[in-house]
Parts: C-alpha cells; structure tokens; sequence
C-alpha cells in the first residue's frame, strides 16, 4: 500500500510539472502589452458557441489542383484554421502540394509543426537536414503511395523527379504552423540583411549577394 502511495504522488507530481510549462506559441512572437483594449487575441481564436456551429466549419476542399506556373514549378494549397474554422485549438493542418515536372518546393522550414506527407502521383525526391554541428541530410526518393515525415523546425524540401506531374498531401502537428523559405527569408527580407554580412555568412562575392536580392 505504501508503495503504491508513493507511486500516486510521484505520478501526481510529473503530470502537474508536465501542464507547467508555457504552451507552444502559434504566431512568431508575443510582445506584451499593459493595455488590453490596444492587445490582439493569439494562440488560437475565439471560438463560436457550440450550438451555432455547422458542417462548413470542419470542410473544405482541395479538388482543384494548384497553378504551377511560376519560377520553382510548384504549387501550395494550404488547409489551416483560416480555410477550416473548425481546426482551432485541435493542433492540426494540411496541405496540397503540386509539382509540375522538375518542380520543386524550395527548402524551407515548419517552425511549429512536423510534417507527414504521402504522395498520391508522381517520383518525389525528398529529405531534410539534422541540425548543427552535423547537419546530416536524411533523403529519400518516394514513389506513389510512399510517406515521409519531416521533424519540427529542420529544413526540408521536395523536388519532383520525374517528367510528369505529382502530387503530395501533408499534415502538418499544428493549425498554424508557419512557414520560413530560406532563400526567401534571406534573400529577400524586408528591410535587407547587409549584403557584405551576408556575402561573408555565405562565402560569396558581395556583388552575387546583391543579383541575388534582386530576385527576391
């Protein structure tokens, strides 16, 4: 008996340490704020009275395939809480994500989701990159009805291989997971980063640095 006491409480203690910690963010940042009436709702939204709500707020649909036109030759559709109001505070998404041949979804990064992704067409060529000092690359090429997962935060990408189109579906462990396209990022913030820093960062001339943010 005396040791299942202690078993209770030492169970008892780890859950309320396990609640204690912050929850994850759903926004980039919070800055705090003394006046409410100057504030913004985050991490979620306000909900509906349950009564109130109807079967369009848990559907959406994504038949339509997306335009792939346009300089990487893919095309992501995005499934989150603002398409499917339903979705708040239940921690998921998705995504559609077309590829024209040789398309491809540039590396970039989930900064509060992982990633499960299942081709339904086409040869993808896929992986992601551990993070430092290794920085290994974890690749693979996945064929129709293969999936791959992408972990939280690491930077990944997709690159259709083949000479017709695919096309992928992914969950994301977030309703709004964000995310941060590298060259984007980078090449292209707003202001810009100090081309000689980042000609230095990169090991570039400074005049590739600056043709370089022009593209973006």
């Amino acid at each position: 008996m005396k040791g299942f006491l202690q078993a209770f409480v030492l169970l008892a203690l780890a859950s309320s340490f396990a609640s204690a910690f912050d929850p994850s963010p759903l926004q980039d940042f919070c800055v705090a704020i003394d006046d409410p009436l100057k504030g913004v709702f985050v991490n979620g939204k306000f909900c509906k009275d349950p009564k109130l709500a109807k079967a369009e707020d848990f559907s959406f649909s994504v038949l339509k395939p997306g335009d792939t036109n346009n300089p990487v030759g893919s095309n992501v559709t995005t499934v989150n809480v603002d398409q499917i109001p339903g979705l708040n505070t239940l921690g998921i998404s998705a995504v559609r994500i077309d590829y024209a041949p040789y398309g491809q979804n540039a590396p970039h990064t989930h900064p509060r989701a992982t990633e499960i992704l299942v081709v339904l067409e086409g040869t993808l060529l896929v992986g992601f990159v551990t993070s430092n000092p290794n920085n290994t690359l974890i690749s693979k090429v996945l064929n129709k009805g293969d999936i791959f997962v992408f972990p939280i935060g690491l930077i990944h990408f997709q690159f259709n291989i083949g000479k017709t189109n695919a096309l992928a579906f992914a969950g994301l462990s977030s309703q709004n997971p964000g995310v941060i396209t590298i060259a984007n990022a980078v090449f292209g913030s707003n202001p810009p980063i100090e081309p000689n820093f980042l000609a230095r960062a990169f090991m570039l001339d400074v005049n590739v640095v600056k043709d370089l943010q022009k593209k973006f």
